[in-house]
């Protein structure tokens, strides 16, 4: 596993998210109390960017149909839903972030 640079911690405050892109991947990093969180950027469902979705304690909701994840490691809590329709989601990826100082870092694997 590569730890790679992707932000300063003075980019992200306390209860904020930001979208990074490595390699063409779009990852969710978010500051809940100073603690660090990365988990895959899109929805399981249909592909929603939860960048653009609803910060809630641990919980990002996905504008798209309101699927609902836990930003800590990526377990789906909740399957939004299309009307009254169950939404089909699963579980994302979610990557081991570490700090050095004031530089954020995302364990990434590499093939």
């Amino acid at each position: 596993m590569e730890f790679i640079k992707v932000a300063n911690t003075n980019q992200l405050n306390p209860g904020e998210k930001m979208k990074i892109t490595y390699h063409g991947k779009d990852i969710l990093l978010t500051n809940l109390a100073n603690s660090y969180y990365a988990i895959d950027n899109s929805c399981s469902h249909m592909g929603g960017s939860l960048a653009e979705g609803t910060l809630e304690g641990t919980h990002i909701i996905c504008p798209r149909h309101g699927s609902v994840y836990d930003v800590t490691n990526g377990k789906l809590v909740q399957s939004g839903k299309l009307l009254f329709i169950k939404v089909k989601a699963t579980d994302l990826h979610s990557y081991p972030v570490k700090t050095e100082g004031t530089d954020l870092f995302i364990g990434i694997e590499t093939v």
